[in-house]
């Protein structure tokens, strides 16, 4: 073991941990990593040496103290190297890693899930009917198939939003000089230090002026949701790609700290805690036997400066090309590499961009025609009441009256997001992990939906903000740390489109927690439909309750 006894903080700032772990290792044959590596500089000539003795520094152990003899008959020589797979599959890397792979989403025509698809096409069918209808009554009433009151709202200050949208797009590149200076050694800062404080700095300045900048220039409330969504979406952008890079920066720096071995510190590197497998004391103890630790360790940095599929490493990643592919890419976790179509297909493109605007005017039609005359009527009603009892029973009209229109709004703005929106993304930049969602519609728990509705956002605060503070305060409270940052980012959406501060979203979503506690208790869990069913209800009611709330109240 390492005569140095303080964890090295491997750019994190974590030290004195209980569990050091280790990562996935590279594959043996694997001769791109270790090139790209000494082309950078990153392996001195005494580490190429040293490697060499270790077997090329990327082998595999068996698991075993004693290794097998030369002489061993085939059948120990099989066993051993399955051995060997089991456990390279098992290693992970140090910061959490998203594993991205080639997929489909479920409404694909391509998906596991195409059984499904009746149902999707029925869903399409029923809002054509709705749609007819509700023009067909207008027609009637008003001699035009459709209202304006909401149309009108889209052509206000809208050259002023789109200005304003690019400029925030393009503030975000901040981050990329940024961290080209704290990874020079010639500034004298470095990310661990300075180069977090000034980021969040940043991160929280800039957050705040453009949250604030539609208030001040007095924008209608759909383009005011519309900035703040893409606000959320590019601050956790630039928070993932600069805190992981800053990551990287730090490992590098460590890694080329060791080509002075008697004066680099030999600490085991920290590794994020996660779900997956972690290995043992005596697992550990027994790999060091095969392998020298200064070996070892070196091969964990230099794989963690390496993307998994072996293409891209650490710095030729920063780039201006690489960052706004990055932007462009559906999703807020960065890596070095993701997984890539062979090219665009223009027939989806063409598609999936065109249902982005029928899903807007389909949501146009429901909030125009469903929703919007309740709520502006049960206003009316409210202000000519005294009585609290009347107050309460117009409330839970406006409420039963929302149903049906809000679960309609909510399958739409899914489908608009996540299956449109991200997937004409995804076809621009030949993105292939389409995995934007699951099926959610199946959760039993707040929890399994959180996980299942929304995997882009979930990955992000379960990498983020669940695995960087689990170490700090444990599970229960970084979970609790997670729903509230949530609870938080929904409640700032609630007060744009209301231009109200109330706190039902908050409170609503923070309910969630002990309603998955009873959830989980041995007379509720298991009971899928039973709590299928409380699921759906609670949504359903959800919605309809809480924008009669912000409107109404």
């Amino acid at each position: 073991m390492s005569s140095s006894t303080s964890a090295h903080t491997n750019g994190n700032g974590h030290a004195d941990h209980d569990y050091i772990l280790r990562p996935r290792a590279i594959k043996p044959s694997n001769p791109d990593v270790l090139r790209a590596m000494n082309e950078n500089g990153y392996l001195s000539a005494n580490t190429i040496k040293e490697l060499a003795e270790n077997g090329g520094g990327t082998g595999q152990t068996s698991g075993r103290s004693t290794p097998v003899p030369a002489d061993a008959p085939p059948s120990v020589h099989s066993i051993s190297s399955a051995r060997k797979q089991k456990k390279a599959e098992q290693r992970r890397r140090l910061f959490p890693t998203i594993e991205y792979a080639s997929r489909v989403s479920h409404f694909d025509p391509n998906s596991d899930y195409r059984d499904f698809q009746g149902f999707y096409v029925l869903f399409w069918i029923a809002l054509t009917i709705m749609v007819v209808t509700t023009m067909l009554r207008n027609v009637k009433d008003t001699g035009y198939p459709m209202r304006m009151q909401i149309w009108a709202l889209f052509t206000v200050k809208v050259w002023e939003l789109a200005l304003a949208d690019f400029l925030m797009v393009a503030s975000t590149a901040v981050s990329l000089p940024l961290h080209r200076l704290f990874r020079s050694k010639t500034a004298g800062w470095r990310w661990f230090g300075p180069g977090v404080v000034i980021q969040s700095l940043y991160q929280a300045i800039w957050f705040s002026i453009w949250v604030a900048i539609p208030f001040l220039r007095q924008w209608t409330w759909t383009a005011q949701v519309f900035l703040v969504l893409h606000t959320l979406v590019l601050l956790m952008k630039m928070h993932s790609y600069a805190f992981y890079n800053g990551h990287l920066s730090e490992t590098e720096r460590r890694l080329q700290a060791l080509d002075e071995p008697s004066t680099a510190s030999k600490a085991p590197a920290y590794q994020y805690p996660s779900a997956g497998h972690t290995f043992s004391s005596t697992e550990r103890e027994q790999e060091d036997d095969e392998k020298s630790q200064l070996a070892r360790l070196r091969e964990d940095l230099a794989n963690e400066l390496t993307s998994p599929m072996g293409s891209v490493h650490y710095p030729r990643n920063l780039t201006w090309s690489n960052y706004a592919d990055f932007l462009c890419c559906p999703t807020l976790c960065y890596e070095l590499e993701y997984p890539r179509t062979a090219g665009i297909d223009w027939y989806q493109l063409i598609v999936r961009t065109l249902a982005v605007f029928g899903c807007i005017f389909l949501l146009t039609i429901t909030s125009e025609e469903f929703i919007l005359p309740v709520l502006q009527e049960a206003t009316v009603t409210l202000q000519t009441l005294t009585s609290w009892s009347d107050k309460g029973l117009v409330l839970a009209e406006s409420i039963s009256m929302l149903l049906f229109p809000f679960m309609v709004t909510f399958l739409l703005v899914f489908l608009v997001i996540f299956e449109y929106v991200l997937g004409a993304f995804a076809e621009m930049t030949c993105f292939a992990d389409r995995h934007f969602y699951s099926d959610w519609w199946n959760s039993t728990d707040w929890l399994e939906f959180s996980r299942e509705w929304n995997i882009p956002v979930h990955h992000f605060f379960r990498r983020h903000v669940y695995s960087a503070s689990r170490p700090h305060i444990g599970r229960p409270m970084a979970t609790l740390i997670t729903f509230l940052i949530s609870a938080i980012g929904h409640e700032i959406v609630m007060a744009c489109i209301t231009k109200k501060i109330r706190g039902y979203g908050f409170f609503a979503q923070m309910s969630q927690l002990p309603l998955v506690m009873i959830q989980q208790t041995k007379w509720v869990k298991g009971r899928r439909l039973l709590n299928n069913i409380c699921f759906w209800c609670s949504m359903i009611l959800g919605l309809s309750m809480i924008c009669s709330l912000y409107v109404l109240l």
